[in-house]
Formats: C-alpha cells, sequence, structure tokens
C-alpha cells in the first residue's frame, strides 16, 4: 500500500500509474480533503433536513433568503472561453481510449468526459481514464482493438473536453486521509487540473467540467471555493476553470440563479438532465401520495408540463445571466444493421433537438457518433453562423414554484410493462457495472447509473404507494418479487444462449456472478422500507 505525502492509496499499481498518482496531485487532493471535507459532510447533512421539510410540507419553493440575487438584473457570469462559445452539439460518454477517441472525432462541438454516471467507478477505470486523458490533450492517445487490429488515433480537429467527476456524495476509498476517504469529486477534479490545467492554458484552452447532482446554491459555493484553492496550488489564473452546471435535482431547480451566482466567476452555463430530474422528484416526494406518482418513466417525456416548465426556466435564467442553456441526452441508439430500429431513432433524436433548440438552447447532448449529424443539422438550421442564441432571452417565460411541482398532470400510466421494463433494465445495467462497465446498451437505448436509479426509484414508489397498473394488479413486494424472477431468468437464459443481455456480458461464471448481485442490489434498494438515497453507494462497496 503506497503512502504518498501522509496519504494512504490502496489501489492496484499498474503501469504508468505514476504518471497520474504523483506525489503533487495526491498531496493537493488530501490539502483540499482537509479544507473542505468539513463543509461538505454538514452540506450533505442539510440534504437530509431538507428533504425532512419536504416530507413533511409536500412541497418546495422558491428561496426568500436569496430573492435579492434572483431579482437584481444586473450581474453575469463571466464571458465564456473562445473554444466554448459554440456547444451546438455535445457528445457524452466514458473515458476508455476507444470510446474517447471516437468521442472527440464524432463531430461534436464538446465531448462530456465522464467519470460519473456513464463510469463504473473501478480503481482502474478512474486512473486509466485520467491518463487517457493526459495523452488525448496532447494529442499522443492512439487505441488498438485486440480483436480486429484496427487503429484509431485522434483527428486534427477534435471536440473540446469537458470532465464529469463525481458527485459530493460519493467517496473515493481507495485514498484515505487520517483514516477518511476523500470525497471522489476532489480526486476526479484535481487530478484532472494538477495534470492538464496548465498545459491546456498554454494551447489556448482551459481546464473545464461539467458538475454533477448539486442540490442547492451552497454546494455550488463549496464547488467555488474549492476551484479558487486548487487554481491558487497549481499556480494558474483564478477564472482559468470553466464549469457547467447539472440542474438535475428538483432542489437546483429552485436555485438556478443562486447557484449561477454562486459560480459565476467559474460558471459557463447550465444543462437540463431528464432521468436524475425524474429520480430526484421521487426521491424528494415519494411519501407524498398519488399527485407525486409518475405514470411508466418512458411515458414522461420532455413535453410533460412540469418538464416543460423546468426547461424554460433554465433558457430563460441561462440567457438573463449571460449563461449558455444546454439541452438533455438523446439516448437512442441508432442502427448500422437494422434499417427501421435506425429510422426510428434519427427521428426520435431529430424531434427532440428540434423543440430544444427552437426554445433558445444553445446547444444538446447525443450519446452516439452516428447521431452528431443530425443534432449538429437541427441546430445549424437555428444558429446558422452564430455561436449561440444568448442573445434569445425568452422573457416571454414567467414560471411559478408550482408549475415546477405540477406532477400529477403529467398523461401516461402505470403499466406492467413498464414494471418489467424497470426491472430488467436495473438489472442488465447492475450486472454490465458491476464489471465495470458505466455505458451499456440496453433495448436500443444507451443507458448509464441515471437509467437505474429512476428504475428502481419508481418501483420503490409504485409499492410504497401501491399503484394500480393497467393489467388491474397491484403494486406490492409480492408482484415485484415475481417480476424480478421471471426478469432474471430471461436474462439468465439469453446469457447462456450468448445473446448476452443489454450489454452485460457473455456466458461464464463471472457474468452469471455478477447477475445475481445484480438482483440482490436491487430488491436491497427495491424493496427496502426505508428509501436508499443512492443506489450507487450500496453498490459501490461491491466493486474492487
Amino acid at each position: 500500500m503506497p503512502v504518498i505525502g501522509g496519504i494512504d492509496v490502496h489501489g492496484r499499481w499498474a503501469p504508468r500509474f505514476d504518471e497520474v498518482l504523483t506525489a503533487g496531485a495526491i498531496a493537493l487532493v488530501g490539502d483540499l480533503h482537509r479544507r473542505f471535507g468539513p463543509r461538505r459532510q454538514e452540506l450533505l447533512a442539510a440534504r437530509a433536513e431538507r428533504r425532512e421539510r419536504i416530507a413533511r410540507t409536500g412541497t418546495l419553493a422558491f428561496r426568500d433568503d436569496t430573492r435579492d440575487i434572483r431579482e437584481d438584473r444586473t450581474w453575469r457570469v463571466a464571458a465564456a472561453p473562445a473554444d466554448l462559445r459554440d456547444r451546438r452539439v455535445e457528445i457524452t460518454g466514458p473515458t476508455d481510449a476507444k470510446m474517447l477517441i471516437n468521442a472527440w472525432n464524432s463531430g461534436a462541438r464538446v465531448h462530456l468526459a465522464d467519470f460519473e454516471d456513464a463510469n463504473s467507478p473501478t480503481w482502474d477505470n478512474l486512473v486509466r481514464g485520467q491518463l487517457n486523458l493526459i495523452d488525448a490533450n496532447r494529442r499522443r492517445l492512439t487505441h488498438t482493438d485486440p480483436a480486429s487490429g484496427r487503429e484509431y488515433i485522434l483527428a486534427e480537429r477534435t471536440a473540446v473536453p469537458l470532465v464529469r467527476p463525481r458527485g459530493w456524495h460519493l467517496d473515493e476509498r481507495h485514498v484515505l486521509v487520517g483514516g477518511e476517504p476523500v470525497a471522489g469529486a476532489l480526486f476526479d477534479a484535481v487530478l484532472y487540473l494538477a495534470h492538464n490545467a496548465e498545459y491546456l492554458l498554454a494551447h489556448g484552452s482551459g481546464p473545464y467540467f461539467y458538475l454533477p447532482k448539486l442540490e442547492s446554491h451552497l454546494e455550488a459555493r463549496l464547488w467555488n471555493d474549492v476551484l479558487v484553492a486548487a487554481q491558487q496550488a497549481i499556480g494558474i489564473p483564478r477564472g482559468s476553470v470553466r464549469a457547467t452546471v447539472l440542474i438535475e435535482t428538483i432542489p437546483a431547480a429552485f436555485e438556478m440563479q443562486e447557484i449561477l451566482f454562486e459560480l459565476r466567476e467559474h460558471v459557463s452555463g447550465l444543462n437540463a438532465g431528464r432521468w436524475d430530474y425524474l429520480f430526484s422528484i421521487i426521491k424528494n416526494f415519494r411519501d407524498a401520495g398519488p399527485a407525486f406518482t409518475l405514470p411508466d418513466r418512458n411515458a414522461v417525456t420532455m413535453t410533460a408540463p412540469f418538464m416543460r416548465a423546468y426547461t424554460e426556466l433554465l433558457v430563460s435564467t441561462c440567457h438573463q445571466r449571460g449563461a449558455f442553456a444546454i439541452g438533455g441526452m438523446a439516448a437512442f441508439i441508432p442502427s448500422r444493421r437494422d434499417a427501421a430500429v435506425n429510422a426510428t431513432a434519427l427521428a426520435k433524436v431529430r424531434e427532440d433537438k428540434q423543440r430544444e433548440a427552437a426554445d433558445g438552447f444553445d446547444g444538446s447532448w447525443v450519446a452516439h457518433p452516428d447521431l452528431v449529424p443530425v443534432a449538429m443539422e437541427v441546430f445549424d438550421a437555428v444558429l446558422g453562423d452564430r455561436p449561440n442564441q444568448l442573445d434569445r432571452l425568452r422573457e416571454d417565460v414567467d414560471v411559478k414554484g408550482p408549475e415546477l411541482l405540477a406532477i400529477s398532470a403529467t398523461p401516461g400510466a402505470a403499466t406492467i410493462a413498464g414494471l418489467r421494463n424497470n426491472v430488467s433494465v436495473a438489472l442488465q445495467y447492475l450486472a454490465a457495472w458491476l464489471g465495470g462497465n458505466g455505458a451499456v446498451a440496453i433495448f436500443n437505448l444507451m443507458e448509464d447509473a441515471a437509467t437505474a436509479e429512476i428504475a428502481r426509484s419508481q418501483v420503490w414508489q409504485w409499492r410504497h404507494n401501491r399503484v394500480r397498473l393497467d393489467d388491474g394488479s397491484t403494486v406490492t413486494t409480492e408482484l415485484v418479487q415475481r417480476v424480478v424472477a421471471e426478469e432474471f431468468e430471461a436474462i439468465r437464459t439469453a446469457l447462456g444462449s450468448g445473446a448476452g443481455a443489454g450489454g452485460a456480458g457473455g456466458a461464464d461464471d463471472q457474468d452469471a456472478d455478477r447477475l445475481t448481485r445484480a438482483r440482490e442490489l436491487f430488491e436491497a434498494v427495491a424493496l427496502a422500507e426505508d428509501y436508499p438515497e443512492f443506489l450507487t453507494l450500496p453498490a459501490y462497496r461491491q466493486l474492487d
């Protein structure tokens, strides 16, 4: 077990890991942990306290104590660097070499290099991902496919990388300071800054981030203070870092203005998610009864009234403050073998992106390189030669708090097919995640941890509220257990036939073991009497 600057590093040591886990970088992680770790813990405790208030009142509102920030029309965020002014199409994905090269070469303007939901946080994935980003930024990353022998190299023009570290709630258990694990967010962000910030700034770019899972402006303030301290320690100018915040929790939707204000010297925009946002609504209003019980998750589109209120508020808020509004994920996967699947995927993506571009978004996400052209075509048609739509202030938007909570107006029903889909997708995804794969193709969609979170949360909510399904059955513990058993057998049969199951792998003992552990995890969180805050917390204990 290496000890670096008095900090215990428990992870396995592989070739070139010493280029990432340097004494200076680890020391900075330790220093920031000592300085900001207590405040992080206080803010995590504050999340739980607010959740209890929501449970008691059944509502959420804009804050009275920050009204002055919202009503002050004079402040704006820092101007974006030149290479972040045009973000019309962004592609997301993990940081393994092949996927990173494909994403950078895709034609997208931005690549979200993900250490969070699209990444299974094994020690090897985390450190090797940092190494791949070091190499990619220096234009030396290559990959040879072991099966085909195909060589992958970076094109001359590539996407601009934005790195997404883990959320504040996740630890990095392989790095201990005084016996305490450091925050995964600090580990991910600091290693990237330590090894890339000076190089990027010297070559006309900079260190850029996506910040996930924030629930309040105080958590944004913590990020701002961390970034200030890290820039000072590394010796780069304050404000060199630019961050985009994912508004993917319902509390954060009520504090968009305040989040921008706290990060105003470092922020470039906000992003509108989907699955994590729905997951957060269930988490916070899970005890609030039928008014907050969602229909099948796949039936909840971005055109649902409460989702329209959320996205329109985001565009209006961003453009009022000079920040970019980035749309959500197009998770559909085009098929090069099935023309019908491909046509459906492209049509759905086109429709989604047309809505976003028309609403004033400055760009949007896709999950597959083959979707970049259609998304680019849509935004090109609206933007033309302009890099963005910051001039569309959307002064027509006036979203009130109740509109963000108008869950009961959502069309759709709870169905037995939806229950089965939630169970099957969660089992397949978790099995893959336990095997080190965090971005998984399931039923022609690219899924990540947010999918598993909303799937298990919806099953928990339906069972907790004894929801009646379209076939007349009521969601009970016994029904969920029966569906889990049946879907488990269907996936295991597919594995045994060699067909695989949504990327869960081939038929061997390790696959079978992971699928069994996935079932145990799912049942533990979906059938627990007390709702587990994050599925990834108990799942992380099973990695490595």
